[in-house]
């Protein structure tokens, strides 16, 4: 049999949080994570630093393609600050999924994520990202995110213009969460909400679609202005929904099948959000609703759904069997949703997250 072979649909409910909580996983020593020499240089100074993981290993992702992620692959992000005026360096790090990254990827991902934190004396918060429904912090590291087909397995390489397969890359959001993501080349992914660039190498088009914002127009303005300094020089037109004839090249480049279903597409509806309490692994819900700090105590581990986002609060006096299982709790908990992707971040009592403290706020 040849021809290519399609990618297996992600399961967003075989998510790496299931690899957390056994024994085996949670015995991450700093011995061990010292010996992995990628995490020697890991959070030295202020600044954002992002490793892909290929096949099993921890590889640094050039600078260059910073906010550029192949749906093929995890990545592990590392955000270094310091806060006010204090000289002690504060730590975020992230692992992000690609919706056909495979299992032993995201497994990695996961555990190097893990064995970094450790490396970093557990002062990181750790957050979980998967593609298309990444945090408002996640988003805040870039200009825009990118997301592109292929990966590590794909032999993604640079390639020349004259030989560039066209791609169709859809502009979405507004202000700084514009995000542009490869869609199939399909007429029937076209939304006039949006911005799309036909980037078929030496001729690019923009399409603005007629309810398009100005954000969007803008990024992809700049895009294109990119891909021309790149190869130094590329034919580019740009057209407008309604004004541009259906015989045009652009649409001709562009197949007439439907689209398969995409659940990264769907707005997030706004919930109520629930409190979960877990002791020695039993979780049981403790109120719906207004949710704030004083609900939180330092002997257990507490789970706080936004109905956006999920957080593990891990109380300083938790058993330590309960304070490794936070990410294996949130798993579970998610497997019972219909929507099991959204954001994860762990946060350790003492530790703080601006998103957390404006959830138990708000």
């Amino acid at each position: 049999m040849s021809g290519l072979v399609k990618a297996k649909k992600y399961d967003w409910k075989d998510s790496n949080l299931a690899l957390f909580g056994s024994d085996t996983e949670k015995q991450v020593k700093k011995e061990s994570a010292e010996q992995e020499e990628k995490w020697h240089s890991a959070g030295q100074e202020p600044g954002l630093q992002i490793w892909r993981i290929e096949s099993f290993q921890v590889e640094d992702w050039p600078k260059e393609e910073y906010g550029r992620f192949y749906n093929g692959d995890s990545y592990i992000i590392l955000n270094t600050y310091q806060k006010d005026d204090s000289e002690e360096l504060l730590y975020d790090v992230h692992f992000w999924i690609g919706k056909n990254s495979s299992q032993d990827e995201y497994g990695t991902a996961a555990y190097k994520t893990v064995e970094l934190d450790t490396y970093l004396d557990d002062k990181p918060v750790q957050h979980r990202e998967v593609m298309g429904h990444e945090s408002e912090m996640f988003r805040s590291y870039f200009k825009t995110i990118q997301t592109m087909e292929g990966g590590a397995k794909s032999g993604f390489r640079h390639v020349e213009p004259e030989q560039y397969q066209p791609r169709l890359l859809r502009f979405n959001g507004q202000r700084k969460t514009v995000t542009i993501r490869e869609v199939p080349l399909l007429k029937s992914k076209l939304n006039s909400g949006d911005v799309y660039i036909l980037d078929m190498g030496k001729q690019i088009y923009q399409w603005n679609g007629t309810d398009c914002n100005k954000d969007e127009r803008f990024k992809a303005m700049q895009y294109v202005q990119e891909l021309e300094s790149e190869r130094g020089g590329a034919s580019t037109e740009v057209l407008d929904e309604d004004s541009v004839s259906k015989s045009h090249e652009f649409y001709e480049a562009l197949g007439d099948g439907d689209p398969e279903e995409d659940e990264s597409d769907e707005e997030t509806e706004e919930e109520e959000k629930v409190l979960m309490r877990y002791t020695e692994g039993d979780g049981s819900e403790v109120k719906r609703g207004d949710i704030t700090s004083e609900d939180l105590v330092s002997n257990d581990v507490f789970l706080i759904d936004t109905g956006k986002e999920v957080f593990v609060w891990v109380g300083a006096d938790a058993s330590p069997n309960e304070k490794k299982n936070g990410f294996s709790y949130a798993h579970s908990y998610l497997k019972g949703k219909e929507k099991s992707y959204p954001p994860v971040t762990i946060v350790k009592e003492g530790q703080t997250n601006a998103a957390l403290e404006m959830a138990l706020s708000a």
